[in-house]
């Protein structure tokens, strides 16, 4: 299914579970911070791909929900593209 965008219509454990059971390497990307927040709360992300671009906006969605427990991660890639954007990929611990 490389390349196919889904619509989240169930809850969101059972369709990253269903997508985790499908053959192929198993990747599956989340976009936005409404959906991603349900994933980390229900500790469903391994990894964690980021593009920092500093703009002080004064508000918005917090990427990451609040949580009962520590999310220790840990920094496997970092990288500047051009003068202001920063990549940063993370992995999760256990």
């Amino acid at each position: 299914m490389a390349g196919t965008a889904r619509l989240v219509t169930d809850d969101i454990a059972t369709e990253v579970g269903r997508l985790r059971d499908q053959p192929g390497e198993g990747v599956v990307s989340i976009g936005g911070a409404h959906l991603a927040a349900a994933a980390i709360a229900k500790d469903l992300i391994d990894e964690y791909r980021q593009f920092v671009y500093p703009v002080v906006l004064g508000g918005g969605t917090p990427y990451f929900p609040p949580l009962a427990e520590r999310l220790d991660l840990r920094l496997i890639e970092s990288r500047t593209i051009g003068s202001r954007v920063i990549y940063l990929r993370y992995q999760r611990t256990r």
